[in-house]
């Protein structure tokens, strides 16, 4: 008789320098748990290192709390303005230092990634994705957009990166948002 799988612990990452959205949830096979989601939030006021500071600290506090056995974060976006780009791309890298601080194996995903796999194209709403994370998580409620992108790309991560990473892989390509 097969022995089942051990359970996967995944944490969720949405970096952002005014709110990181995190989400945890257990993948068994194909059965997903919620275990718990929320935002740290930075002040706008305090000075970058200092916002930086409150990211890796409580997320290192989430990890000491909550066990994941892996991390999934969402990869950064060009914004039209590069410097918020850049402060986007300070935000992640605290966010995958506190997790390989922790030694935990980290994975990176796109929005498109992660809304394809989540909600079954790469384009949809904020909403959208809010609503199917509560779905597939069993949630009586949406969680918030920060923490429902995190757990979002939690699950894309519990299914194996399903969604245009996966595939790529199989021999699919992508041209605009559609499969050619």
């Amino acid at each position: 008789m097969p022995t089942a799988a051990p359970a996967r612990r995944i944490l969720g990452i949405d970096p952002g320098l005014r709110v990181t959205g995190f989400g945890v949830i257990e993948s068994a096979g194909r059965k997903l748990s919620y275990v718990t989601c929320g935002c740290i939030r930075s002040n706008d006021k305090d000075a970058l290192p200092d916002r930086l500071k409150v990211i890796l600290r409580d997320l290192g506090l989430i990890i000491a709390r909550e066990r994941p056995t892996e991390v999934a974060v969402e990869k950064v976006f060009v914004n039209v303005n590069p410097q918020s780009t850049l402060l986007l791309g300070q935000a992640r890298g605290t966010a995958i230092a506190a997790a390989v601080l922790a030694d935990l194996p980290v994975a990176e995903y796109t929005a498109l990634q992660v809304k394809q796999a989540v909600v079954g194209h790469g384009k949809a709403a904020k909403e959208q994705v809010q609503e199917m994370v509560r779905r597939l998580l069993g949630l009586p409620g949406a969680p918030s957009p920060d923490a429902a992108d995190a757990l979002a790309c939690a699950i894309a991560h519990a299914h194996g990166g399903e969604g245009l990473g996966g595939l790529r892989q199989t021999g699919y390509r992508v041209r605009n948002g559609r499969l050619v």
